[in-house]
């Protein structure tokens, strides 16, 4: 047996003893200092660990505990967003940010489209607008017109 497949078995022949131990394991550690050592040491361990005692808790432990949990609990609720646990005000809060978005998509909607009816005379669409359009270029207009006549005699 090597000392690698050992190991994974040690903690079963430590904590069971060696007679749960197969003749190949007891065999190995005769001749395997190293791992008769390691078992050694384990075996030393855990009778340590079973003499141990637990230190009793100090008599004020639980009341320290509470008062702390109190401390604690009281410092939460003062929190930036302590505000979120009232159902009023986070509704009031998200109907107030659905306006809002409304109100921005509606505007960058209206702007997109005059820019589109625009697009095509480089114009704003507004009664403003549209007269200063015409006023700009009433010599285009009225040559326009002059075609007009010009085809219809034609014909």
């Amino acid at each position: 047996m090597k000392c690698g497949s050992l190991r994974d078995e040690l903690m079963e022949v430590v904590l069971n003893g060696s007679e749960l131990a197969t003749p190949a394991m007891q065999e190995h550690l005769a001749t395997c200092p190293a791992c008769a050592g390691e078992v050694a040491s384990l075996r030393q361990t855990m009778e340590l660990l079973d003499e141990w005692q637990m230190p009793e808790p100090s008599p004020y432990f639980s009341a320290r505990l509470r008062a702390r949990m109190r401390d604690e609990q009281a410092t939460q609720t003062v929190g930036w967003l302590a505000w979120l646990r009232r159902p009023a005000i986070v509704t009031a809060a998200a109907a107030l940010m659905a306006v809002a978005v409304g109100l921005l998509e509606g505007a960058h909607w209206k702007a997109d489209h005059r820019t589109v009816a625009g697009a095509t005379t480089g114009v704003t669409v507004s009664a403003v607008g549209d007269l200063q359009y015409l006023d700009n270029n009433a010599d285009l207009f009225s040559d326009f017109d002059a075609l007009d006549d010009a085809q219809t005699e034609t014909n």
